[in-house]
C-alpha cells in the first residue's frame, strides 16, 4: 500500500511540475510577444518587414503543442494507461506461447517415434 501511495505522490508531483512549466511558458510567451511586437514597431533590430509576426506565430504553434502534451496526451496516457497496455501485451504473449506449446504437443504426439 505504501508503494502505491508513493507512486500516486510521484505522479501528482510530476503533473504539478508539468502544469507549472506550461504556465511559465505561457507567461514567457506573452511577455516575449509584447517585446517582439514593440521591437518590430520601433524597428529596434533594423528590419523593415513584419518579422515579429512570424516569430510569434511559430512560438504560438510550439505553445499549443506544449499545451496538448500536458493537458491531453499526458492526462489520458498516464501510469494506469501504461499498466493496462503492458498487461494486455503480456496476456497476448502468454496466449501465443500457450498456443505454440499446444501446437508443439500436438505435432509431437502425431509423429511416430
Amino acid at each position: 500500500m505504501e508503494n502505491e501511495q508513493y507512486e500516486q505522490y510521484e505522479y501528482a508531483r510530476k503533473r504539478l511540475n508539468q502544469k507549472k512549466n506550461l504556465y511559465f511558458h505561457f507567461v514567457l510567451f506573452l511577455l516575449g510577444s509584447v517585446f517582439l511586437t514593440l521591437g518590430n514597431h520601433f524597428k529596434v533590430f533594423g528590419f523593415e518587414s513584419n518579422w515579429s509576426l512570424w516569430v510569434i506565430t511559430t512560438w504560438t504553434f510550439l505553445f499549443i503543442l506544449h499545451f496538448i502534451k500536458v493537458f491531453i496526451t499526458d492526462r489520458f496516457m498516464n501510469k494506469n494507461w501504461e499498466k493496462e497496455q503492458i498487461e494486455r501485451l503480456v496476456t497476448q504473449q502468454k496466449r501465443k506461447i500457450s498456443q505454440l506449446q499446444t501446437q508443439i504437443e500436438e505435432d509431437s504426439s502425431i509423429k511416430p517415434q
